[in-house]
């Protein structure tokens, strides 16, 4: 292609130079040498075009080669491609201070797990005061985006290091964990992401992974259909969606224990509606579940029931940048949507299926007392009503509180200081308790 463009030149040089040295006919021909001077020009102008339109033709070849600047910020496209993608994630370390200890290698001393906390006389006694460190909350994601004809198709994979446990005596290795892998085409989502039931947007800052105990919190395998509206009086946008997602019952059996029958037969449906308003952003939503045990092993149980529950979540700006959060839900179908607080069902002594009422809520205000420092306070409790015959170690009701202080000294970077307190108390009356401090430093990229 270079000779190509080569021969183009010399071919339009050496036509000058013909005209050059043909000077003296040139003349001739010429009423005056004011013309030949304009020939000359003209000449020159169009080896210049020439010129420069090889050039252009130059790089758009090499563009097609080249990484270039994709469709959404921070993207780039491969060569050849329409497919803009970006790379991202975040560095966490962690360093908690407890009272008292999970136990060696728990995970819940890195996160509060209300579950976790032990209860009744002398609870964590020998389990005080542990000092921990992890970086487990690292995350990393890449996601896609391509025009199609039916709209965009976005994708969207992530991961953290809340897999396996590994070991605090050598290498902490600990294993990745799948949170987010999933595709949307248009108004149509398929893969696993946040439940329906839920709305993220709503969830406030803590430093603590684990978050408010009644939260609702849940990642699934789903299939979504989400659809805008248009403003109204009442608000001046929103959506509806309504989605199809992977079920699972957790019984709690006669003793205590937890039991997965793995027989669920017809997938829990989920709908939310969100308003977005003058005076902030809510979201309305619904859960319908089949509940089902049928084992002949222990326990002996078949039968089902049917659960629901409701849930509203909002958030709403306060004066300057501060906000209010708050998420309320309730019904008899909750459980394991309580991030694995609550049990889905309970069987009693008679092999039956019974679904406790259950509840949570939290509240949450963020102030930033400038523009580099803010706080959060979070109160939250849950709840449930257990049936009679129910275990008495069963979870009967769980309260927490996070304040914490957090500064970003740039862009991308967060440290900050947080007080934790939870407390939980099973069916039997027996209680327990749990003080936590936690220092975080986070860089995103």
């Amino acid at each position: 292609m270079k000779s190509n463009r080569s021969f183009r030149t010399k071919k339009a040089l050496v036509a000058i130079a013909l005209a050059v040295a043909g000077g003296r006919s040139l003349v001739t021909r010429a009423a005056t040498v004011d013309e030949l001077q304009q020939q000359i020009d003209a000449l020159r102008k169009q080896v210049l075009e020439m010129q420069a339109k090889e050039q252009k033709e130059g790089k758009a070849r090499a563009s097609e080669n080249a990484v270039t600047g994709g469709a959404t910020k921070g993207s780039f496209k491969l060569p050849g491609s329409d497919t803009s993608v970006t790379l991202g994630g975040y560095v966490k370390l962690d360093a908690v201070f407890s009272n008292p200890s999970a136990g060696v290698d728990n995970a819940a001393d890195l996160q509060l797990n209300a579950s976790s906390i032990t209860v009744g006389p002398g609870a964590g006694d020998h389990e005080r005061n542990q000092v921990k460190f992890g970086a487990r909350e690292t995350r990393l994601f890449a996601k896609t985006n391509t025009p199609t004809s039916l709209g965009d198709l976005d994708t969207h994979i992530e991961f953290d290091f809340y897999g396996a446990d590994g070991n605090e005596s050598v290498s902490n290795s600990h294993g990745l964990r799948l949170r987010h892998a999933y595709a949307t085409l248009g108004p149509f989502l398929a893969g696993q992401t946040w439940t329906n039931f839920m709305n993220p947007a709503a969830l406030p800052e803590t430093l603590d992974f684990g978050g408010p105990v009644g939260q609702i919190f849940d990642r699934q395998a789903q299939v979504r259909w989400t659809q805008p509206f248009g403003s109204s009086a009442f608000a001046r946008s929103g959506r509806w969606s309504v989605s199809l997602e992977n079920p699972e019952t957790v019984a709690q059996v006669p003793g205590g224990a937890s039991f997965r029958a793995d027989d669920d037969r017809v997938p829990d449906i989920t709908g939310q509606v969100a308003f977005d308003t003058p005076r902030g952003a809510f979201s309305l939503h619904g859960l319908v579940r089949q509940l089902r045990v049928d084992s002949a092993a222990s326990p002996a149980a078949a039968d089902q029931k049917l659960g629901a529950a409701l849930s509203v979540t909002g958030v709403v700006p306060v004066r300057g940048s501060d906000d209010v959060r708050f998420t309320a839900s309730a019904g008899n179908g909750i459980g394991r949507y309580s991030n694995g607080f609550f049990p889905d069902a309970v069987i009693g002594g008679d092999a039956r299926v019974r679904l406790p009422s259950q509840w949570g809520t939290f509240v949450a205000y963020r102030h930033y007392w400038t523009e580099r420092l803010r706080s959060s306070l979070v109160l939250s409790a849950a709840g449930e009503d257990n049936p009679s015959g129910a275990p008495g170690n069963t979870n009967k009701a769980t309260r927490s509180a996070h304040v914490n202080l957090i500064w970003s000294p740039v862009a991308k970077s967060d440290v900050g200081l947080e007080y934790i307190y939870a407390d939980r108390e099973t069916e039997d009356g027996q209680r327990g308790h749990l003080n936590r401090l936690q220092a975080s430093a986070k860089y995103a990229f």
